[in-house]
């Protein structure tokens, strides 16, 4: 069988995947090919896979599975996977590291030396010890952001309508009240059609004023017209994402000229170390369809 790899995966990822069949990088091939395996950048849209008419099997290394039309893959009995377990570490590292530069100030610090200021009195630092974090979601990801969390002396509250447990992190069934107790927020929801802008100004509303705010979920998750407005008011302190509507952002996503907003380039799972745990499970999921196969 023909398998496409239209992403960039690890070095290793192309000598892994042939001993399961013939293995390409060229999208051109699509209507030969049995197996498709995308990251985030190739979408697996009902034109794409109308070219395919072989294809029974499709990977997306990496969380979610927004990228893929789902719905339409399954009216042609495509099989649709992913690897939730393989990211959980790269991306809550990078959530973690984006929680602790906006207290420690390492972007002004930083700026400010490569101007010449050694900005001592002016930047006032906080901790992270005693505040409250809260957990949009309570996946994979969400959890290891959690254990880090308590490591920091953090209380964790999670919210997830699908959970019903969170430990570490304590379970809170209404949303708001969730939001209302944090100091920060960490985003770890998937994007789905009741997602898509549930970070609104009915949620700012009812947070604290000077909350922080965390996305390495998914862009859309967030109103940005409604999040540039509570950071322009105060109301939220910081918004530090590494996700975007696309990727890249347009040029004009309102977000992107806010100066109270950390960005990243998407690079959550990122990793050396991830790239070879999603190799790992990709091996996982043709080793158990080939099986079938059989």
């Amino acid at each position: 069988m023909l398998i496409l790899v239209a992403d960039a995966f690890d070095a290793q990822f192309p000598q892994k995947m042939a001993a399961f069949g013939e293995v390409s990088d060229d999208l051109g091939r699509i209507g030969e090919a049995e197996v498709l395996i995308v990251r985030a950048k190739t979408k697996v849209t009902a034109e794409l896979m109308d070219k395919a008419p072989k294809l029974r099997f499709v990977i997306r290394g990496g969380v979610g599975v927004d990228t893929i039309d789902v719905a339409y893959a399954k009216t042609k009995g495509i099989l649709v996977k992913n690897t939730p377990k393989a990211s959980g570490i790269a991306v809550a590292e990078l959530a973690f590291a984006l929680m602790l530069a906006v207290p420690n100030k390492l972007i002004e610090g930083h700026n400010g030396m490569l101007r010449g200021e050694f900005l001592k009195n002016e930047l006032k630092r906080t901790e992270l010890y005693g505040k409250t974090l809260c957990l949009m979601g309570a996946g994979n990801i969400a959890m290891e952001v959690a254990r880090r969390a308590v490591a920091f002396g953090m209380t964790v509250l999670a919210f997830d309508p699908y959970k019903t447990e969170a430990a570490p992190a304590t379970l809170v069934k209404d949303l708001k009240e969730a939001v209302a107790k944090a100091d920060y927020i960490s985003i770890h929801t998937p994007k789905t059609p009741e997602t898509v802008g549930m970070v609104n100004a009915d949620l700012f509303a009812a947070m604290k004023k000077g909350v922080v705010v965390i996305n390495t979920g998914r862009g859309d998750v967030v109103n940005a017209k409604d999040m540039d407005a509570a950071l322009t008011e105060g109301k939220v302190a910081a918004y530090a994402t590494d996700v975007w509507p696309s990727d890249p952002p347009p040029p004009d996503y309102v977000l992107l000229k806010n100066p109270k907003v950390v960005m990243m380039p998407h690079l959550g799972a990122s990793t050396k170390e991830n790239l070879a745990r999603i190799g790992n499970e990709v091996v996982e999921l043709l080793t158990d369809y080939t099986k079938g196969r059989k």
